[in-house]
């Protein structure tokens, strides 16, 4: 009976499969402009769909910042995308089952930040020197919070009680080289080299209260707080990775500092890092040395030990990203130009960790897009699809392939 219950589910979702591909045509991603709003890719066999209208370029968020919330009845996700609009970049909502959209914010300034705060329901951002909050259902904003002239911070987390905001100020020195060299080949290692004063700091988002909570003469950014702890905060020391222990936690609270990752050869690296849906394991890119072994390496905060999955050089991704239930990745590949001179890495991929290594396939074939827009991958919150942004049909639009 078991047997015949399982060739039945087979055999309805071969004939479901079927009926999606008569319906959507098979093309080579990125062979027209523009694409149908779905459709097969040619090498995978994965359906893709277009979550964002053509009217003008539209960005999904950073793969680390998560953009997702359930609609008010809780019976879809909705997610928070940048599209532009009336002359700038605006904040909009897209609900991944109907995939009607709607507008969020209407200020004409640009805009950082990008941090989705789900239990206030709201997204937080900055514009200049002042913090803002726009309801995501309502599309009311409220100043959050105006940086004084002597601490002009930037902010880039929001903890997991959605209490506090978290951020970093730097000394003026590091703005003059962004002026002088806008461009990042060209301002890295200045700034890197300079040790110029960073102080992380976190905003009490009730009292306004502004904890300056670490200092260093040096480069510190990536600031992630812990997906479910309110007080464990992840910070970086930016600059070239070669040169620098990257990932770091500072208690919030304490202010005890703990080192994740001590590199052990000569020009290994590790960055790119991420929290678990658990808070239980920051995830990163790992490669020993660079550029010839490479790793997604994960670090458990409850015991210390470390997790090694290894990889090719044409599966290794600019940006991974676990799925909610945590048993799947994803990655958004990279160009020959990347740091793993992958001579056929343009793919979204999913990975499947089997013992020490991560099984992988490729979702779509990315060879038209240009990697300078990095894809940031992310899943969609019932895990059947992989969410990336790519410039294929030239403007940034952003698509999901279903798993």
């Amino acid at each position: 009976m078991k047997k015949i219950f399982l060739y039945l589910v087979l055999a309805t979702t071969l004939l479901f499969a079927k009926s999606l591909a008569a319906q959507a045509p098979v093309l080579e991603t990125g062979s027209q402009t523009p694409m149908p709003k779905e459709w097969i890719d040619k090498d995978t066999g994965r359906r893709i769909k277009r979550l964002t209208h053509t009217d003008g370029p539209n960005e999904s968020f950073y793969f680390h910042n998560n953009p997702f919330i359930k609609t008010p009845d809780g019976k879809a996700d909705l997610m928070v995308y940048y599209r532009f609009s009336g002359g700038s970049m605006q904040l909009f909502s897209v609900n991944l089952q109907t995939q009607e959209t709607a507008q969020i914010t209407g200020q004409l300034s640009r805009k950082s930040g990008e941090i989705v705060g789900r239990k206030r329901r709201e997204v937080f951002y900055q514009v200049k020197d002042s913090v803002f909050a726009s309801h995501i259902d309502r599309h009311t904003t409220r100043l959050v919070y105006v940086f004084p002239a002597d601490f002009k911070g930037s902010i880039s987390t929001l903890n997991a009680d959605e209490t506090l905001l978290a951020g970093t100020w730097a000394a003026p020195a590091k703005d003059s080289i962004y002026q002088k060299f806008p461009a990042k080949g060209d301002y890295f290692d200045r700034i890197f080299d300079a040790q110029i004063p960073h102080t992380l700091f976190t905003l009490h988002l009730e009292t306004g209260a502004i904890t300056k909570i670490h200092s260093e003469n040096t480069w510190l950014g990536h600031i992630q707080f812990s997906t479910t702890n309110p007080n464990n905060l992840m910070f970086c020391h930016e600059g070239p990775w070669h040169k620098v222990d990257r990932i770091w936690n500072i208690d919030v609270q304490t202010k005890a500092v703990t080192k994740i990752h001590t590199r052990t050869v000569d020009r290994e690296i590790a960055g790119h890092e991420f929290w678990s849906w658990d808070g239980q394991t920051i995830w990163y890119d790992l490669q020993i040395p660079r550029g010839e072994t490479f790793y997604l390496a994960g670090f458990r905060l409850s015991n210390g030990k470390p997790v090694r999955y290894e990889m090719t050089r044409n599966e290794w991704s600019i940006h991974f990203n676990i799925s909610h239930n945590q048993k799947l990745f994803c990655g958004d590949g990279g160009n020959p130009t990347q740091v793993a001179k992958a001579p056929d890495g343009m793919w979204i991929y999913l990975f499947r960790p089997k013992k020490n290594k991560l099984e992988s396939e490729r979702l779509v074939n990315m060879k038209r897009h240009d990697y300078r827009l990095e894809p940031n991958v992310h899943f969609s919150p019932d895990g059947k699809w992989v969410i990336f942004r790519a410039n294929f049909e030239g403007k940034s639009q952003v698509y999901a392939v279903e798993i």
